[in-house]
């Protein structure tokens, strides 16, 4: 069961720095805070050169001060260890604890996230600064938890210090005891790279390395990050263990699930949306925009069902030389501030007060202005905080509901991520399956296989897409066997199942440990890349022209009998070639697809499925409002929220009432635009 934070009521608290500002200023902040409903804020993160200015010399004055006066307005406190940013004199004192490029280069103080996590000596003086602080600070009655470090691999997810080839190493002695044994699991042989001596390993300094290397570096990376995290949650599990334990993610090159398993409370996450309308395709019909950040906040839910946010966008976004966004538009925060609570947030924390002055972030903007004058988004806030109070003890610890799920799993991610021949399929897949039934109004999950996924964990959804799953084991081909077989529909697509845990190819037919499961093997293929064309695809019964099979095409072979033929291939020498199946097995369904998932593609599926929204008998919207339910044992309640930059029209097919309003509703119901409506069903 997946961890998740426990509150009463939905909760809005925010990032603030009082560092950034002269003291007479925070009373008045506190109070206005308190205005908007506002509780909780979070701080200290980025505050080691404060709280130890010498080494070995503490200081915790400053932050008593602050948060002995937030306590007088009844503000609650999240405080940051301050590990993401290590102070000049240490980094110039002790130059072995900075991160280095590949080419092994250190990188020099002056940013962030230029430390690595395998210095002793800096393991040594985190465990000694957060000792300190937690014992200055623990029996606050204002502090309520801790958020470890900020942003674990955030900007920097890949480490070539001296100190990183070293702890390798050790973490490849642990994991294959012999050389042997590596090289095996390397295939080594291949270029005559064996191996004859442990000191003879590196991480990988090229731009092409061992695939397999570059797999277990990875591994390594992320066991790193959690023994360091570690540290710090031991050290405050000691001495507060009244305080909850968090930290805010997701970044690369880290297992999320097994960091909160072992160490945390729940997961946080830092949500803004804007970055997907900054990175969008210009050419891409229909695109999603702001909306595909309901993919990560998905994909969040995996790790914990009910989460904190623990920087929600509040403004424009950028720093002095990168990431440009424009301002939200009027509507714009509270639509995603509910798009986050939809998806599982209890505690939505805004990043940030007030926007630095000074620094990197002059233009990361949060709810004020530099000027601390009334502005549109401080009004925007503080109707959201009225909201909360409202809705917020009916919403608290209820959790999103689907019957289809996305499955992923961190050793295809990653192996993914230099693999052109798999890598790039799988957000193809992924964003064709996730836009589609967010335009169909059909709820989603995210599942993370691990070793310790079961049955019952699968079983409780109608459909699993695990799409590519290259790197595929016998225990996992079970796995899926069994969720078919009692009842659930799998659909898999190209390139599944030829590799094993190393990344090493099987010398078994495509695809693999699936490929009885199927009824098919892969009797041709091709990636389809620049000159090399997509086949179109032709559905068995029904017209279909000009579908491409994108990304991949296997030319399927039936091997038995009970696998059935769904579409072919209508161009390319392979013409009139299977390209997609369906084989019953047991109460189920096992679809294989040789190709990635395309828009097109998923809305023939999901015709042939008859799947269509939970509320379908309830709500008709269109297609620019996301639907969701959040629900309990004794109460369910569907979010509407409109992504248009237009009003759009609801029908209300059965009378409800809007918990943000308290009005009755029935027949069409008129949604301005960026509007939220919450219906108690």
């Amino acid at each position: 069961m997946a961890k998740s934070i426990q509150m009463d009521e939905l909760t809005l608290g925010v990032c603030y720095y009082p560092e950034h500002w002269p003291e007479g200023l925070w009373e008045d902040d506190f109070r206005r805070m308190r205005e908007m409903n506002i509780s909780v804020i979070r701080m200290a993160e980025f505050s080691w050169a404060m709280l130890e200015p010498q080494e070995g010399v503490f200081d915790f004055s400053f932050f008593t001060r602050v948060m002995d006066l937030a306590h007088r307005f009844g503000l609650r406190v999240i405080l940051g260890t301050p590990t993401a940013t290590p102070p000049a004199w240490l980094t110039h004192k002790y130059p072995e604890v900075l991160n280095a490029t590949k080419e092994g280069v250190l990188i020099k103080h002056g940013m962030r996230r230029h430390y690595n996590y395998s210095s002793a000596k800096y393991r040594e003086l985190s465990q000694r600064i957060v000792r300190n602080m937690v014992n200055a600070y623990k029996d606050h009655p204002a502090v309520i938890g801790w958020q470890i470090d900020n942003e674990f691999n955030c900007e920097k997810n890949v480490f070539y210090a001296e100190a990183d080839h070293a702890a390798f190493r050790v973490w490849l002695k642990e994991k294959y005891g012999t050389l042997d044994n590596l090289n095996k699991a390397w295939g080594t042989v291949f270029w005559s790279q064996t191996y004859t001596d442990w000191e003879q390993l590196h991480l990988s300094q090229t731009d092409t390395p061992n695939p397999h290397l570059a797999l277990d570096e990875k591994r390594f990376i992320s066991d790193n990050v959690i023994s360091f995290a570690k540290l710090q949650a031991d050290i405050i599990r000691e001495l507060a263990p009244q305080h909850w334990v968090t930290t805010n993610g997701l970044f690369g090159h880290l297992d999320n699930h097994k960091m909160t398993d072992e160490l945390l409370d729940f997961f946080s996450y830092d949500s803004y949306p804007q970055f997907s309308s900054v990175f969008y395709n210009d050419n891409e019909i229909a695109p999603l925009l702001d909306r595909q950040w309901s993919i990560n906040l998905t994909n969040v839910r995996s790790i914990s069902q009910n989460f904190c946010v623990m920087e929600q966008q509040s403004g424009p976004g950028g720093w002095v030389d990168r990431i440009e966004m424009g301002t939200p538009r009027p509507g714009q925060i509270r639509l995603w501030s509910y798009q986050s609570v939809l998806h599982g947030t209890d505690l939505l924390v805004y990043f940030r007060w007030r926007t630095a002055t000074f620094g990197t972030e002059i233009y990361w903007h949060g709810i004020n202005d530099y000027h601390n004058q009334p502005n549109r988004r401080v009004r925007e806030v503080a109707q959201v905080g009225g909201e909360f109070a409202k809705i917020g003890s009916l919403i608290a610890g209820t959790t999103y509901q689907a019957e289809v799920a996305f499955m992923q799993d961190y050793n295809n991610n990653w192996d993914g991520e230099m693999d052109v021949w798999h890598g790039p399929l799988q957000w193809q897949s992924m964003r064709s399956w996730f836009k589609q039934l967010q335009y169909r109004h059909i709820p989603a999950d995210s599942i993370f296989l691990r070793s310790n996924t079961t049955l019952e964990d699968l079983a409780k959804y109608k459909v699993i897409v695990y799409p590519h799953s290259a790197i595929m084991t016998d225990e996992t081909a079970e796995l899926l066997t069994r969720y078919v077989e009692q009842g659930g529909k799998l659909f898999l697509g190209a390139r599944t199942g030829y590799k094993d845990v190393n990344g090493q190819c099987y010398m078994r037919p495509f695809p693999g440990p699936v490929a009885g499961l199927c009824g098919i093997t892969v009797e041709d293929f091709t990636l389809v890349k620049g000159k090399v064309n997509a086949a179109e695809l032709q559905w068995e019964g029904r017209l279909s022209a000009g579908t491409k099979a994108v990304g991949f095409n296997e030319v399927l072979s039936v091997q038995n009998p009970e696998a059935e033929v769904v579409a072919r291939y209508s161009t390319e020498y392979y013409q009139g070639e299977p390209a997609l199946t369906r084989r019953n097995v047991g109460e189920g369904q096992v679809w294989y697809l040789g190709a990635a998932y395309s828009e097109p593609v998923v809305d023939g599926i999901l015709d042939e499925l008859g799947l269509s929204s939970p509320l379908v008998d309830r709500i008709s919207a269109p297609a620019e409002v996301e639907i969701g339910i959040r629900a309990s044992k004794d109460a369910s309640y569907a979010f509407l929220l409109n992504y248009s930059d237009k009003p759009v029209t609801v029908q209300v097919k059965q009378r409800v009432t809007d918990l943000l309003t308290g009005t009755a509703l029935e027949n069409d119901v008129a949604m301005p635009a960026y509007g939220v409506m919450v219906l108690e069903l």
